[in-house]
């Protein structure tokens, strides 16, 4: 059955073959602020674009990033300078533009603010992500009567930004943070996450919902054995899908499937982050953050496990890798056939993962020390 599907779509496959040459070149993908890379190196293999190991401020990181989108719809960045460090996964939906909108303007917001306060809070995210909502917001008023579409785009955000010893998370939408902390003398990692999501198929989020809405009895709507929002969009929480917040957008030209019926009780979705606060502990080994097309796929333990059993370097890949045997696995087919198939047609299969890992040195954090030089580095903005 699956072959008989395969053999159908194949006309719309590129194939790369089982054995991909992995072309690797030195420099900042789309880095801001003049910082280097870390030291790493950037590798293409396919559709999966990837930094192996590399340093940031407080320690070593790896990243990866595999399409499976038309156009990639995740975006990721890693910022480190002595305001602290600085991670971004923003898994964008119903296009690309408020992702790349988000990786432009979050951190530069944020950089300004802690420069201009001289210190990093809470309260200092929550303005950042305020004032990148603000801006999006404005550009789709902006564009309203060329591009009305970008008023139904909008990013899931998360964030994480150490701060001398202090590790803060915040989080829009279902992607996901994991602490790998060790367990005493004993060799083994516990796997704690972080983050908390907000998706409609939580349930938690749907008594969240309903309480804020008590008089819409079609605040949440079960389709297709998934929960959503309005019976439109799963995640609660976004920067972008303005549709959903402004009365003002939500009509025509807009397309019939995003637009509600009048009185609109708005905002609908939020744009403030849940934002958490933790102590760094040296029992905390790495941080694994990650878009939701992961999790799909690993579970939180699994994810630690393979980070904690193998060297750092590949880190990333190879839990994107992991993912895709899984996916792979779930459909009955090889690993090595799924790897062949195309963009757009392998969202069939699995969405856009990014992947960063974070390693901790505590000897640089217990002293407040910071490694030079800065590192300012984004992912592939498009996988040709």
């Amino acid at each position: 059955m699956l072959q008989g599907l395969m053999n159908l779509l194949s006309v719309c496959w590129n194939p790369f073959g089982n054995e991909v040459e992995n072309h690797e070149t030195n420099g900042v993908l789309g880095g801001g602020g003049g910082g280097s890379s870390g030291g790493s190196r950037e590798g293409k293999d396919g559709l999966l674009w990837f930094r192996d190991i590399g340093k940031y401020g407080s320690g070593e990181f790896s990243m990866a990033v595999i399409q499976a989108n038309q156009v990639l719809e995740d975006q990721s960045q890693i910022e480190s300078g002595q305001f602290g460090t600085v991670v971004g996964i923003y898994d964008g939906h119903g296009g690309p533009e408020a992702a790349r909108y988000v990786c432009d303007h979050l951190f530069n917001h944020f950089r300004a603010m802690a420069e201009s306060e001289g210190v990093v809070t809470a309260e200092t995210i929550q303005r950042a992500f305020r004032q990148t909502e603000e801006g999006f917001t404005a550009l789709v008023s902006e564009l309203w009567s060329t591009r009305p579409n970008m008023a139904t785009v909008g990013t899931c955000s998360l964030v994480g930004v150490i701060y001398q010893q202090t590790l803060f998370i915040a989080n829009l939408g279902d992607s996901r943070v994991v602490l790998g902390k060790k367990v005493g003398n004993t060799g083994g990692m516990a796997a704690m996450q972080l983050s908390t999501e907000h998706n409609a198929n939580i349930e938690a989020i749907r008594h969240e919902l309903k309480e804020l809405y008590p008089d819409d009895p079609q605040i949440v709507v079960l389709k297709h054995g998934v929960w959503r929002v309005k019976g439109i969009i799963q995640v609660s929480r976004s920067i972008g899908d303005v549709y959903m917040k402004h009365a003002r957008f939500n009509r025509e030209p807009i397309s019939a499937k995003f637009r509600l019926p009048e009185p609109m009780n708005m905002p609908i979705l939020s744009a403030s982050p849940t934002i958490i606060s933790h102590a760094l502990h040296p029992d905390d080994s790495f941080l694994i953050f990650a878009s939701d097309g992961l999790w799909e796929h690993l579970s939180n333990e699994k994810a630690v496990a393979i980070v904690h059993s193998h060297p750092r370097a590949g880190s990333a890949k190879r839990l994107v890798k992991a993912a895709l045997q899984e996916a792979a696995r779930k459909r009955e087919m090889r690993y090595s056939d799924l790897r062949k198939i195309d963009k757009k047609v392998r969202r069939h299969f699995h969405d856009d993962i990014t992947v960063i890992v974070l390693f901790f040195n505590h000897d640089l954090i217990s002293r407040g020390a910071v490694q030079d030089p800065p590192v300012s580095i984004r992912s592939a903005l498009e996988h040709r």
